[in-house]
C-alpha cells in the first residue's frame, strides 16, 4: 500500500501542482440523458482523448450517468464502447424469472396461472407495484457493465470525481448523488417512472434525473469546473401530424420536460463553455440497436467543435500524468476488492428466514468473490420469487471487507392473486374455456408457510384449499395438505365422434410430505382419498358412485425454459398410487386393490434458430376390480394431433412424438424478443382398456403442423393434425400449455 501511495505522489503531483498553480483550467464534463443516443458520448469521449483533452470532473443524467460513471471509475474509452454495444440493454426491460431458475413449485404454479399481473392485498385494500418493472435486471446489467465495486464515501474519490442526477419523485426537485454506490446511482439516475420501481433511498424515492435537469451543468460547475464541456443528446419535438396515439403523446409531454430543463441549464454556459450537439434529435431513446450508428454522430458533432476544444489540450507529459493519475485511483479501489470477505451481512427487509437468504447467496466469509460468483447468488435469491429486489454491496471496513446483501420484501404483498386463461377450439365440438383465480398468503410463519386457495371457472371447475408448510430453513423438507371438489367432463368418443358426455364430481384430499433434492426437483409420499360420482341426465337415471383411498409417491425433475416451445432443459414426471377403490352403479360394486404408475417425460434442445422436441408418455392400471376410473387420455395438439382432445381414454397408454421448430421471429422478422416458431410433429400412441391387448401394431400415428407463439397470455397456437385413421382437426389456442 505504501509503495502504492509513494507512486500515486510522484506521477500526481507534478499534474495537480499543475492545476493548482493555475495554468490549467479545469474542465468538467457533462453528458445529458437520452436512453440510446447515449452512444454518442462515447464518440465525443473518443475525440476527447484523442486530442489529450483532460477530464477534472464528470457529471451525467440517465444514460449520460451511466457513460460518464464508467468513465469516472477509470474505463477507457475503447472498453466503455465494448460494453454499451454488446450489453443486452432491452433485456433490462424485463424482470420475469427465467423459468428454468423456479423452483418446481412454482414452475406448476406459473404453468397453471399465465397471466403475468403482480396484484396484491394487505391492509384491507388491493395493491400493486409503482413500477411495471421492479429494476432487478437492470441493476444485474448494470452491475455487470461496472464489474465488482465497493462503496465510496464520495465519488470524489474515483478516478474523476463523479456525480449522478436524479429526480426526487416526491418533491419534484433534483436530486444529486456523490457517494455510496455508484452502480445504484447509475440506476436511479436512468429509471424511468411508471415503468421501473423507483429506486428507494434515505427515504426518498429517486427517478430518472431527466425530468428535473437532464444536462446539470450547475452540478459540474458547482464541482469546480472552470470550463464545462456539455453533450446535449436531448430529443427534438414532433410535429402534429407525427402526434397520431397516446403513446406519442406522453412521449411530447416527457420531452417538453426534459428539454426545459436543458434550456435552463443552456443558460448557465458562457463563451468559454463548449456546448456539443450530436445530430440525433429524432433518432429512438430506445431502440439499443441503433448505437452503433449513433456513435460516429458524437465524433461528428465533437470534431464540429475541433478549434475550441484544442485550446483545452495537454502537452504529452501533462497527459501521462493525468492518465496515469487516473490508472493509479482505481487500482487502489481495485486491489482492495480483491481480499477475501471478512463477513456477510444481510439486510433483510422482508419476513424470509436469514437462512433461507444465507443458503441460496452460498457465498460466506473468507470468499474471494468474483462477479460471476456474485451475480449467480443474487440470482438464485431472487429466483426464490418472495423479494421485489435483491442488492449487494461492499463496505469497506477497519477490519476488512464486508459484503452486505440487501432483501425487499414485494411491496404490494403479502398476499397475492395469480389468475390464469385458456381457450381452445378444434372447429367441431364446444370449445374448452377456463378462467382461473388464485389466492395465496405468504409469509404465515417463520419457516414461510403459505395458504392458497383456487377456483376455476369455465368448461371444467375446481375449488381447492391447500396449506403448504417448509419444515426447515433450507427449505428442502415440506407438508402439504389439499382439499379439492371438482367438476370434470368425461366424454366418451367413436374417433372423433362425441358418444357420450358424462360428469364426473370429484371430492379429494392429499396429505403429503416433500423433499425438494434440487431446485428443480422433488419427491413427495403422501396419502390420497377421493370419492364422487359419475353422471348423465339422459342415460343415467342413478348415478355411479365411486370412492378410494391410498398412498402416492410423486417424482418430478423439471429445466424446461418453456412449458410449449421449450428450446432447452427436460422435465420428467413419475406419479404412483396403491389405491382401495369401490364403485357402485344400482347396487353392483366393483372393488378392489389398485396399483397405477404414469410416466411422463418432456425434453428439448436446439441448434441456432432450430429446436427439436421429444416426448414420451406412459401409463398402466393393474385394478383387482372389474372396472376403475383411473383412466388417462390421449388426443389433441401435439398429443395424438388430429383427434379431439381426450377423444381416447383408458387405463393403459403409450404415446411419443418428435417435434420440430423453427424460429422464424428471430431468422426472418430479426425479433429475438418476440419466438415465432413454424413446428412439425410426428407423433404416435394409443390406449388400451386391457392390458394384454396392449400392442406396438395397435399404435395410430399422427402428425401436425402449426404457427405458435408465447404471448402475454401464455402460448398461442393455430395448427393442423392429420393421423393414420383418418381424423383430421384445425386447433387454435390461448393459454394453457399443451
Amino acid at each position: 500500500m505504501v509503495r502504492t501511495l509513494l507512486l500515486w505522489c510522484s506521477l500526481t503531483l507534478p499534474f495537480m501542482a499543475l492545476a493548482d498553480d493555475g495554468k490549467r483550467p479545469t474542465v468538467g464534463l457533462v453528458l445529458s440523458g437520452g436512453g440510446a443516443k447515449g452512444a454518442a458520448h462515447i464518440g465525443v469521449l473518443k475525440v476527447l482523448e484523442a486530442n489529450k483533452i483532460p477530464v477534472d470532473y464528470v457529471a451525467g443524467t440517465s444514460i449520460g450517468a451511466f457513460v460518464g460513471g464508467m468513465y469516472a471509475l477509470g474505463y477507457s474509452v475503447m472498453e466503455i464502447e465494448a460494453i454499451m454495444l454488446n450489453t443486452d440493454w432491452a433485456a433490462g426491460y424485463s424482470d420475469t424469472i427465467a423459468r428454468q431458475d423456479l423452483s418446481y413449485r412454482d414452475k406448476q404454479q406459473r404453468d397453471e396461472y399465465n397471466i403475468p399481473l403482480d396484484l396484491g392485498y394487505s391492509d384491507g385494500r388491493m395493491k400493486s407495484p409503482r413500477g411495471l418493472l421492479n429494476g432487478q435486471t437492470m441493476a444485474l446489467l448494470l452491475q455487470d457493465a461496472a464489474g465488482l465495486v465497493q462503496n465510496f464515501d464520495s465519488f470524489d474519490d474515483l478516478s474523476i470525481p463523479y456525480r449522478a442526477v436524479t429526480t426526487n419523485l416526491i418533491t419534484s426537485e433534483a436530486y444529486v448523488l456523490g457517494s455510496g454506490n455508484i452502480v445504484t446511482a447509475m440506476q436511479a439516475s436512468a429509471t424511468v417512472p411508471g415503468a421501473l420501481l423507483p429506486v428507494e433511498l434515505d427515504g426518498m424515492l429517486l427517478v430518472d434525473g431527466g425530468i428535473a435537469n437532464n444536462m446539470p451543468v450547475d452540478v459540474v460547475k458547482a464541482m469546480g469546473a472552470d470550463i464545462v464541456i456539455a453533450v446535449d443528446i436531448g430529443s427534438s419535438l414532433m410535429t402534429k401530424e407525427q402526434l397520431t396515439g397516446t403513446i406519442s403523446v406522453l412521449n411530447q409531454l416527457s420531452t417538453i420536460l426534459t428539454n426545459a430543463s436543458t434550456e435552463k441549464q443552456k443558460l448557465l454556459l458562457t463563451d468559454k463553455d463548449i456546448l456539443i450537439r450530436p445530430d440525433v434529435g429524432d433518432m429512438s431513446t430506445t431502440d439499443f440497436t441503433i448505437m452503433p450508428q449513433v456513435l460516429p454522430l458524437g465524433i461528428n458533432a465533437a470534431m464540429a467543435q475541433i478549434d475550441k476544444l484544442q485550446t483545452l489540450s495537454l502537452d504529452d507529459a501533462s497527459w501521462q500524468a493525468y492518465t496515469n493519475h487516473k490508472a493509479v485511483v482505481r487500482e487502489q479501489w481495485v486491489d482492495e476488492l480483491k481480499a477475501p470477505l471478512i463477513a456477510v451481512k444481510l439486510n433483510n427487509q422482508s419476513n424470509v428466514s436469514d437462512a433461507i437468504i444465507y443458503d441460496s447467496l452460498g457465498i460466506g466469509a473468507g470468499a474471494l468473490v468474483n462477479k460471476d460468483e456474485l451475480d449467480a447468488g443474487i440470482n438464485r435469491i431472487y429466483s426464490l420469487d418472495l423479494f421485489e429486489r435483491v442488492d449487494a454491496e461492499f463496505l469497506d471496513t477497519p477490519q476488512g471487507r464486508v459484503l452486505v446483501v440487501t432483501t425487499k420484501s414485494k411491496s404490494w404483498g403479502p398476499d397475492y392473486f395469480q389468475l390464469g386463461l385458456n381457450w381452445e377450439d378444434d372447429f367441431t365440438l364446444e370449445s374448452a374455456f377456463s378462467f382461473d383465480f388464485a389466492y395465496q398468503m405468504t409469509g404465515l410463519n417463520e419457516l414461510g408457510g403459505s395458504w392458497r386457495n383456487e377456483l376455476q371457472f369455465g368448461s371444467e371447475k375446481l375449488f381447492a384449499t391447500e396449506f403448504y408448510q417448509p419444515l426447515d430453513n433450507d427449505r428442502l423438507f415440506y407438508a402439504r395438505a389439499r382439499a379439492q371438489y371438482q367438476i370434470e367432463n368425461l366424454d366418451l368418443f367413436d374417433a372423433n365422434r362425441l358418444l357420450l358426455a358424462l360428469t364426473k364430481n370429484t371430492y379429494r384430499i392429499d396429505l403429503g410430505l416433500g423433499y425438494n433434492f434440487s431446485t428443480p426437483g422433488r419427491i413427495e409420499f403422501g396419502f390420497t382419498g377421493d370419492a364422487g360420482d359419475l353422471s348423465q341426465e339422459m342415460y343415467f337415471e342413478n348415478q355411479l358412485d365411486f370412492n378410494s383411498y391410498g398412498a402416492y409417491v410423486l417424482l418430478g425433475y423439471d429445466t424446461l425454459d418453456s412449458i410449449s416451445f421449450p428450446t432447452s432443459g427436460n422435465r420428467v414426471n413419475l406419479n404412483v398410487y396403491w389405491r382401495k377403490e369401490k364403485l357402485d352403479l344400482i347396487g353392483n360394486q366393483s372393488h378392489g386393490n389398485s396399483l397405477q404408475v404414469e410416466f411422463d417425460w418432456k425434453g428439448a434442445l436446439s441448434v441456432g434458430n432450430h429446436a427439436f422436441v421429444g416426448k414420451f408418455a406412459a401409463a398402466t392400471v393393474d385394478s383387482e376390480g372389474v372396472y376403475t376410473l383411473q383412466l388417462s387420455e390421449l388426443g389433441g395438439f401435439l398429443n395424438l394431433s388430429g383427434y379431439h382432445r381426450d377423444a381416447l381414454i383408458g387405463p393403459h397408454k403409450l404415446f411419443g412424438a418428435m417435434i420440430y421448430q423453427y424460429d422464424l421471429g428471430r431468422d426472418m422478422l430479426g425479433m429475438d424478443a418476440f419466438p415465432l416458431y413454424l413446428g412439425l410433429s410426428a407423433e404416435a400412441g394409443n390406449v388400451w382398456v386391457q392390458r394384454d391387448a396392449v400392442s406396438f401394431n395397435d399404435l395410430i400415428y399422427g402428425s401436425s403442423l402449426y404457427l405458435g407463439t408465447d404471448t402475454a397470455l401464455g402460448p398461442a397456437a393455430l395448427g393442423f393434425g392429420v393421423t393414420d385413421t383418418g381424423q383430421r382437426s384445425l386447433y387454435i389456442f390461448v393459454g394453457k400449455n399443451f
